[in-house]
């Protein structure tokens, strides 16, 4: 390695950059220099050239020693920390917590010596102090005294360990997992929506005793055509998309006037007819028609009480719900996409976009009423799910990340990395690497803000929910970063600060009384695993990815207790097409394999019939066993691990066997938009899963532990 390859791995190890990794299959890979000069680009460090190199590296190592306070401290209650405190050499400090309730508490120097060092011209020096383990959970202050004035920087004591809710520690409990969008009942716009979430809480509840309901993330969408169809690529992570409002639902919607009526009518029926059909769901027509039936109840004056509950909420969400208000209402005035905007527009904080925001004052206020109405309806479905006897409700899923063009893009600032997008190496199962299209917290610029907009999120999405499914986890730890330009398996590892991510989500959880889930498939590091389990945080098992080291079916008695076990996943086809192998089909068609179709069909065939023979010889099946009979016996076969939670796919109750979504794919097939149906493609409503013997033998069946 040259000297300037040498700083150069220096200079990423300093920024958490990967220059070496070893892929799925074991083989040890160097990153190209390329890579990891783009990627250090994209973290504000230039290190194209030499000397670019060398002044990254200095402003890296003196960047602590330009501040008189950390940008924030994160700490374990029951631990304690230090704190490193840069002034003038010889001056006095005095450092104190000021905590949650206005609370004083003085921190301790350490008989610590650090030689100075010149930075800027002026002589530094760095004192240190402690901050005792038995602060109080929360959101605390540091203060430093020093001549001349005051700084402050967040402390965040986060919990030693997520405490499980007792339900949890006793009896394995079981729910249903569903992609809410795809159920649909009799009175439905064309998409399930928050009506239907209380249906199915309600019925799963207390017909089927089940404890929780997992559903997709309703994270919001464009406000302008064409709505995104991933839910797992929103415009923001913290509010929801209103496409899931129940006019009717929307108190209002009862005092329009009978010409106001007819025209929501006529826009209904432009859609609900669709809710009986088999076809693709079209998220543009149903959006359409439910933006202008809101429009018309928008008019209708509310309660001074209702009036008041809906200044409540604007207050407790605070910019945050401004600045996304603001966006989708430029997004309606301008379109799509925000590069077309006039350059002062794209700056959340120029004095046009305030000047713009005050001329389109009514529609910000839209879009924060609808924000109002989608919190006042998941609210509901979580209380009728604690109603119908569940132990924990709704569990909500916060995908990785966003839309690079979306609201948290224009309204984070540099709380988000340009230039480089996130994705994931290939794998087993995405042989070609993954680039999901979304721009990734910048570390340095997420910690100099306090994690506030981290923090935020958390506190939005966990408000209503019973627990939290965390997708893709291990980018708490660290992220596939690819270059702009670059293919999936030009991308490298880029490193966060665990401690402070995972602890803050674990903090907010444990405020609202919500389990962690995290989705630890894919490629993980070891410690990933024994970090996750250490914070109390579950982990997720898959039957069918759960192998020994022979590559042999585990016994499901050798699963993690703090798991969510489930036979599949939204990634795969439901079960009834797994078993006929239709993930190679579809695979093969799209162009996906990297090894020749004959081959992957044999692998694929024999894995299959590896944990059929598990099921017969345990005796849950027998030979010529069917595929109804098949599924049953694989849950069946979960309830013998020690899982403390099971998931159930809706998709699996009813026979579907269509997948949801293909991983690699963006039009090339139709992802997220195919309604539930049954084995003959026949749609299948919420009104019917009453009805179905197939879904109470299944139920039964996960009830039985």
């Amino acid at each position: 390695m040259t000297d300037a390859s040498a700083r150069l791995h220096e200079l990423a190890g300093r920024c958490g950059v990967a220059t070496e990794y070893w892929d799925w299959q074991g083989r040890h890979v160097q990153v190209s220099h390329g890579t990891i000069a783009a990627v250090l680009a994209a973290m504000g460090r230039p290190a194209g050239t030499d000397a670019e190199i060398e002044s990254s590296l200095a402003a890296e190592e003196l960047a602590p020693w330009r501040r008189v306070l950390p940008s924030v401290v994160v700490s374990r209650q029951g631990t304690g920390t230090q704190v490193h405190v840069h002034l003038p050499d010889g001056e006095w400090v005095n450092v104190h917590v000021r905590d949650e309730q206005g609370r004083r508490h003085e921190l301790t120097q350490v008989d610590r010596w650090v030689p100075p060092r010149e930075v800027d011209g002026v002589l530094l020096g760095e004192a240190t102090f402690t901050v005792e383990p038995d602060l109080p959970l929360g959101w605390h202050t540091i203060v430093a005294h020093v001549p001349g004035g005051e700084h402050s920087c967040p402390l965040v004591v986060t919990p030693q360990r997520m405490p499980q809710p007792e339900e949890v520690w006793g009896s394995q409990r079981w729910g249903f997992m569903s992609q809410l969008y795809s159920v649909r009942s009799a009175l439905s716009w064309g998409i399930g929506d928050f009506a239907d979430l209380r249906e199915l809480v309600a019925w799963s509840g207390r017909d089927l005793a089940a404890d929780f309901l997992l559903v997709n993330p309703l994270h919001a969408a464009e406000p302008v055509a064409p709505m995104e169809n991933s839910p797992y690529l929103p415009t923001t992570r913290r509010f929801v998309n209103p496409i899931y409002l129940r006019i009717e639902d929307v108190r209002e919607a009862g005092y329009v006037s009978a010409a106001q009526r007819a025209e929501i009518e006529a826009a209904a029926a432009l859609v609900v007819p669709s809710s009986r059909s088999g076809e693709l769901i079209e998220r543009d027509q149903v959006w359409a028609a439910k933006r202008r039936a809101l429009e018309i109840v928008y008019t209708v004056p509310r309660s001074p009480a209702r009036e008041a509950s809906f200044a409540e909420y604007r207050h407790l969400e605070g910019e945050g719900l401004t600045g996304y208000a603001t966006w989708c209402a430029f997004a309606e005035h301008l379109g799509l996409p925000t590069k077309d905007w006039p350059e002062a527009l794209r700056d959340p904080n120029s004095f046009e976009t305030a000047q713009l925001r005050d001329e389109l004052a009514e529609q910000v206020r839209f879009h924060q009423w609808l924000q109002w109405l989608c919190d006042q309806q998941l609210r509901s479905a979580k209380e009728e799910a604690l109603s119908a006897g569940m132990a924990f409700g709704l569990v909500l899923d916060l995908a990785v990340g966003v839309h690079p063009d979306g609201a948290d893009a224009w309204s984070l600032g540099d709380a988000l990395t340009r230039g480089v997008t996130v994705g994931a190496p290939p794998d087993a199962f995405n042989q070609q690497g993954q680039n999901w299209s979304q721009p990734p917290w910048r570390p340095d610029a997420l910690a100099a803000s306090g994690y506030a907009p981290y923090r935020d999120m958390l506190r939005t999405v966990l408000r209503h929910a019973g627990g939290l499914r965390v997708d893709h986890v291990m980018g708490l730890f660290r992220l596939w970063w690819i270059p702009d330009g670059a293919t999936p398996d030009q991308g490298t590892y880029v490193r966060y600060d665990h401690e402070a991510l995972l602890g803050i989500m674990c903090l907010e959880a444990y405020r609202t009384g919500a389990f962690l889930v995290g989705e630890d498939l894919g490629v993980v590091e070891p410690r990933v695993r024994e970090i996750l389990a250490d914070r109390g945080v579950l982990g997720t098992s898959v039957l069918w990815f759960e192998r020994d080291e022979d590559g042999r079916p585990r016994e499901p008695e050798t699963y993690r207790e703090l798991c969510l076990a489930t036979v599949t996943t939204h990634d795969l086809p439901p079960t009834a097409g797994y078993l006929l192998g239709e993930h190679v089909t579809l695979r093969e068609q799209l162009g996906l394999l990297t090894r020749p179709v004959e081959e992957e069909r044999a692998v694929d065939a024999a894995e299959r019939e590896s944990v059929l023979e598990q099921l017969r010889r345990r005796g849950l099946i027998e030979p010529g066993a069917g595929e109804r009979e098949i599924i049953d016996a694989l849950h069946r076969l979960l309830t013998d691990s020690p899982s403390r939670l099971l998931g159930v796919m809706l998709t699996d109750a009813v026979g579907d066997r269509r997948t949801q979504n293909q991983p690699g794919t963006d039009q090339e097939y139709p992802n997220w938009r195919v309604p539930l149906s049954d084995d003959t493609g026949k749609p299948v409503l919420l009104e019917d899963l009453r009805a179905s013997p197939r879904v109470a033998s299944l139920a039964a069946t996960v009830c039985r532990a």
